[in-house]
């Protein structure tokens, strides 16, 4: 039997076994209208009114238009599937009706996972609602705006939406999950600034995020590429089931003797204490060796740089350290001048970032990966928080949609930092861009 796929968010489109169906696209609008009546008859007269578009008087021979569309339907629908999914009704007029299983419909699947949500416990009404937005990725029947047909279930899916956003927001809260119902208020009250009820609710959650002592945690997930950025304050060398990202200088340097040359509260600082147990010469033996085809920008004389090492190498270098339990990606985004001040910019720290993409699709196996945000600590990018949360989520989620090599991005923050971020405004623009893109590109 064919697997059917009709997908409704953003640009409508028909999948037979994985592959795109081409249909015209009034016959796209015909499948379309049978859709939204959910298993009711529509008669040809208002098939051809709404496919067509007509207004007025119908003119011509409508019934072999409307004959002529559905045998395109059956044709691709029906060519392998068993039983019939385009039934016709005949009587005094006739009428057609689309038996499609509920889940071979997005839209139809979006709207039942909403109301099977909300039945259950918090805990899995919350996996419920996320497999529902997920859906989401462009407005319902984008195709048809405008078209009188379309128009009350555009009204019926937003409506819906509100509405799951509402419940995923109120079981967060019930699960204690303050940081992830911020996420949801703040969404909410950006969609709808003039509803003082949503605004006084997002202030409660932030006064509540606030007090909470508890691991903060925003969520956001994305299905083009399918990907899962969570930002959160915690302890970034906690993350047992992940992969490290670790911020270095062009030299690598790891001497952290009365924090002249590398601070101890850094992160190769901890890398240092908390996965070498203070073994730099372990952790030095390790960078030689993963550097050890990677050619040399310049070694300095000891005379200009009187501590720590002397070989420079490219700013944007990725070192993979093997450790016993997971691989550490070492990533040199800054260059430590002679006078012991590291510098960065927003374009090295780009190409760092692509560069980090790469050794984590060649050496990663899969795993989450978690890093601290890299360029807001002494390597002076003059980038701010937002912007940098930005630029690491957004050159992640670019490489995820060049290839599948990471499910889980960890950004981990302090939690001065992460009271101070925007995190959910960005990683929602992320979403509405990484959306627009698609669609563009589906338009092509």
């Amino acid at each position: 039997m064919a697997k059917l796929r009709v997908k409704l968010f953003g640009h409508a489109r028909l999948e037979v076994d994985g592959q795109l169906a081409e249909l015209t696209p009034t016959t796209f609008a015909l499948l379309a209208r049978l859709v939204t009546a959910d298993g009711g008859a529509v008669t040809d007269d208002q098939l051809y009114r709404d496919a067509w578009d007509v207004i007025g008087s119908i003119v011509g021979d409508y019934k072999t238009q409307v004959q002529k569309r559905i045998f395109e339907i059956r044709k691709v629908v029906e060519d392998r599937a068993e039983p019939r999914m385009l039934l016709t009704e005949r009587g005094r007029v006739t009428a057609y009706r689309l038996a499609i299983p509920r889940d071979s419909v997005d839209i139809l699947q979006f709207a039942d996972l909403v109301t099977t949500a909300r039945q259950r416990t918090p805990d899995d009404k919350i996996e419920l609602l996320l497999r529902a937005l997920a859906f989401w990725d462009g407005n319902p029947l984008r195709d048809y705006a405008g078209q009188s047909w379309a128009a009350p279930a555009v009204r019926q899916l937003t409506r819906l939406r509100h509405a799951a956003l509402l419940d995923l927001r109120d079981a967060y809260a019930d699960s204690g999950r303050f940081g992830d119902a911020l996420e949801i208020a703040e969404r909410l009250a950006l969609e709808n600034p003039s509803d003082a009820g949503l605004v006084d609710s997002l202030w409660e959650l932030r006064e509540q995020v606030r007090n909470n002592p508890r691991k903060q945690v925003i969520r956001e997930h994305f299905t083009d590429p399918s990907a899962t950025v969570i930002v959160m304050s915690g302890d970034l060398f906690g993350q047992d089931d992940a992969n490290l990202v670790v911020g270095f200088t062009d030299t690598f340097d790891t001497d952290t003797d009365r924090n002249i040359v590398i601070s101890t509260e850094s992160t190769q600082g901890q890398l240092l204490e908390r996965l070498y147990a203070g073994d730099r010469g372990q952790l030095d033996r390790d960078l030689r060796g993963a550097l050890a085809r990677v050619p040399k920008v310049s070694v300095e004389a000891r005379s200009a740089k009187p501590r720590g090492k002397l070989t420079r190498y490219p700013v944007g270098t990725v070192a993979t350290l093997f450790h016993p339990t997971r691989r550490i990606f070492a990533v040199a985004y800054s260059k430590l001048g002679n006078d012991l001040i590291a510098r960065s910019s927003q374009p090295e720290l780009r190409a760092s970032l692509e560069n980090l993409w790469d050794a984590v699709y060649q050496y990663g196996q899969r795993k989450p990966v978690a890093m601290p945000l890299v360029g807001s600590g002494l390597s002076r990018t003059g980038v701010g928080h937002d912007e940098l949360l930005e630029l690491i989520v957004g050159s992640f989620l670019a490489s995820a949609r060049r290839r599948d090599f990471c499910p889980e991005l960890r950004v981990i923050v302090p939690p001065a930092v992460f009271a101070k971020l925007n995190t959910a405004q960005v990683l929602r623009s992320l979403h509405d861009l990484l959306a627009r893109r698609a669609e563009k590109e589906g338009a092509h």
